[in-house]
């Protein structure tokens, strides 16, 4: 088992308009209690689905059309993954979804609230921010706000935003992800060794701590 006194560190890389990886953090919640002697520090890592989207934004219901050939095909895949968020107790709402935003901003905001102690509570917050209430965060004026309701002082949060500060950090991140290989996301990266793919089961989870650990194979 490992030593109580170095945790595993849990690198999850992931995009806050992917609704698999807000899935992923479910799983990944449910995976960690099925193993609650083993400590763990996790970690999120900036990734972009689509890091061409501009300040602003684009229309969601053209960006999505475009991105999946047709309005239908964007309903059904909305569908089963309400369907699948329902089993994690996550209420998608993706008609309330007005703006496909860029995500660079955000990031920074989630690299920012590890500061605090509060990256966790961020990363809720930004996925039920886009996903259940429609907000549109790729606008400073709303990270502000969602900063604010976690615990962080908001014009503090509002100065670094209208700054560069991070900017740079954040986009290494992406390419060394890239880099490695990561093409899609979720991704979980255990203990610096042992990569899960996708927004995996528990027990998955579980076996990748059993691993990383010595207490079994991935």
């Amino acid at each position: 088992m490992a030593d109580a006194l170095e945790p595993v560190v849990i690198d999850v890389v992931s995009d806050v308009v992917c609704p698999w990886c807000w899935i992923g953090k479910k799983r990944l919640e449910k995976g960690l209690a099925l193993r609650p002697d083993v400590p763990v520090v996790v970690n999120w890592r900036p990734f972009q689905l689509d890091g061409t989207i501009p300040d602003g934004g684009w229309d969601r219901t053209e960006y999505m059309t475009k991105k999946f050939g047709s309005i239908e095909r964007v309903t059904e895949l909305h569908r089963q993954i309400t369907e699948m968020g329902a089993d994690e107790g996550i209420a998608f709402d993706f008609a309330a979804i007005e703006r496909s935003p860029n995500t660079l901003d955000a990031h920074r905001l989630v690299r920012w609230s590890a500061e605090a102690g509060l990256q966790n509570e961020m990363v809720d917050a930004l996925f039920t921010a886009f996903f259940q209430d429609g907000r549109d965060v790729g606008d400073p004026e709303v990270l502000g706000d969602i900063a604010q309701e976690v615990g962080l002082d908001r014009d503090a949060v509002l100065e670094r935003l209208d700054s560069d500060t991070d900017r740079d950090a954040i986009q290494e991140e992406i390419e060394r992800a890239a880099a490695i290989g990561i093409r899609g996301v979720p991704f979980f990266i255990f203990g610096g060794k042992i990569g899960v793919s996708g927004a995996e089961a528990p027990e998955v989870i579980a076996k990748a701590l059993d691993a990383v650990t010595g207490e079994g194979d991935a």
